[in-house]
């Protein structure tokens, strides 16, 4: 009985992780069962746990994630990153076309809402944009400028924030050194403007 209990659990993180993969790469079921040469039926029982994952799906369902195989199955005991958890070492960085900004996505795939780690180098910042959905923030280090629509604010450590992101805004660090913010939004990192 307790084997095979381990082993729904062992189903269950495997599905969950085949899951996650297939939301980072923006996948519909029918398209990874297509990709992968399987049924969307034995695809979706996978990800629920409800079946295990056979040796000979591992091959094509990993090669149609372009990751490893070892990447679907690896052991209980190693922490990775599934439908609900995001570990600090395999966090994903944004792409981010303004100058001394770097982006890791703190929220996994599929999450309602977006939540970053950015980072501003001195001297770094966004121009003015705007998009949908709605932003929280709080600075952890260093200090940073916001401006929204027109109204501008000198937040240093400990200072947080929450705006309509329909509203222009942008962002920059004033200071010397290196600033980090906890940003969270209601926007996939899709949805929003590249440069934010």
């Amino acid at each position: 009985m307790k084997a095979e209990r381990e082993a729904d659990e062992a189903d269950i993180r495997i599905g969950r992780r085949v899951r996650a993969l297939r939301l980072e790469k923006n996948l519909s079921l029918a398209d990874l069962a297509a990709k992968a040469g399987i049924s969307i039926g034995a695809l979706s029982q996978i990800e629920r746990g409800m079946s295990s994952l056979r040796v000979r799906v591992i091959w094509p369902l990993a090669a149609a994630l372009d990751v490893e195989p070892s990447a679907l199955i690896t052991d209980g005991n190693e922490p990775v990153n599934d439908l609900y958890c995001v570990r600090a070492n395999s966090r994903r960085a944004l792409p981010v076309h303004s100058d001394g900004i770097t982006k890791d996505l703190l929220s996994p795939p599929g999450a309602s809402l977006t939540g970053m780690v950015v980072t501003v180098e001195p001297g770094g910042g966004t121009e003015a944009y705007a998009h949908s959905g709605h932003e929280f923030g709080i600075v952890t280090t260093g200090e940073a400028e916001l401006v929204v629509d027109s109204t501008r604010y000198l937040l240093k450590t400990g200072d947080s924030f929450a705006f309509k992101s329909t509203l222009l805004h942008s962002f920059r660090n004033p200071g010397t050194e290196r600033c980090t913010i906890l940003w969270v939004n209601t926007t996939k990192p899709s949805e929003a403007r590249d440069g934010e």
